[in-house]
């Protein structure tokens, strides 16, 4: 894969298609890869060329020890459009790559012509501090649950009851979940969070942004994305049915619709 250095570490990346460039910034401990199984394939349809990476801590990119901070993650990203010479570029951002690409927009506005931010927050509640504190007492436990035990809490908290409720369904997932657990990937980026409110900063946001939020999404739930959308001044907002935070691959259609249907809007 090429690679590009920047923020001190290396990072890869890869490009689908040609054309105007949507930058996709992935979730914790997920490979840019993820992309490619729906959203790439419908942007490059469209006439776009998608450019994926993998974050900090996510192989082949470099994984540097300790704790990452969102200020080394939106100075990666910030790299990369550079490098690349991609800027003023669109991005698309879901849940902690919503959050970087929230900071991209409120810090380095030059580099952004328009957003998306799928299942992603500009501040934590009680419940959600009480999760991060929790994945955080994990990692710093030594501990490696079970397989089984990790893929029915991974499904438990990232599906819908649509996908929960549905046997042929969830057991694709389970298998699925189980096959990929083990020692938490990218434990350095349980600390990439801003622990203030950013709904005061977002407010100088001046690109047209749009936020995705899933009807059934517990992680990251629709209340606290509508609090991003509300304080940015050219921002609308999708909920998505039947959806958990997985939702752009529980409903990569309507999620693609939403997608492509504000990137020609802002063309």
């Amino acid at each position: 894969m090429p690679y590009v250095f920047t923020n001190g570490i290396r990072l890869t990346y890869d490009r689908w298609g040609q054309g105007e460039r949507v930058l996709l910034i992935m979730g914790s401990a997920a490979a840019g890869r993820v992309w490619t199984m729906h959203q790439t394939p419908a942007l490059t349809r469209a006439g776009y060329q998608a450019v994926t990476f993998d974050n900090r801590g996510v192989p082949p990119s470099d994984v540097p020890p300790g704790k990452y901070s969102m200020a080394d993650m939106v100075a990666d990203t910030k790299g990369l459009i550079e490098a690349l010479g991609a800027a003023p570029c669109r991005i698309v951002g879901f849940s902690l790559g919503g959050q970087i690409a929230q900071e991209l927009a409120i810090h380095h506005p030059e580099l952004v012509r328009c957003a998306v931010f799928i299942a992603t927050t500009a501040r934590s509640d009680t419940m959600r501090a009480a999760y991060r504190r929790a994945y955080r007492a994990l990692a710093g436990s030594g501990v490696e649950l079970p397989g089984e035990y990790e893929a029915a809490m991974t499904a438990a908290q990232m599906l819908s009851p649509a996908s929960l409720n549905d046997d042929a369904v969830v057991s694709l997932w389970l298998d699925a979940f189980q096959h990929s657990s083990g020692k938490q990937a990218a434990q350095g980026q349980l600390w990439a969070e801003n622990s203030d409110d950013r709904r005061a900063a977002l407010r100088t946001v001046a690109a047209p942004c749009r936020v995705i939020a899933f009807s059934d999404d517990v992680v990251t739930p629709p209340h606290l994305c509508a609090e991003v959308a509300s304080a940015i001044p050219d921002c609308d907002y999708v909920e998505i049915q039947d959806a958990g935070h997985f939702g752009c691959l529980e409903q990569p259609d309507e999620v693609n619709e939403a997608i492509l249907g504000f990137l020609k809007r802002t063309d």
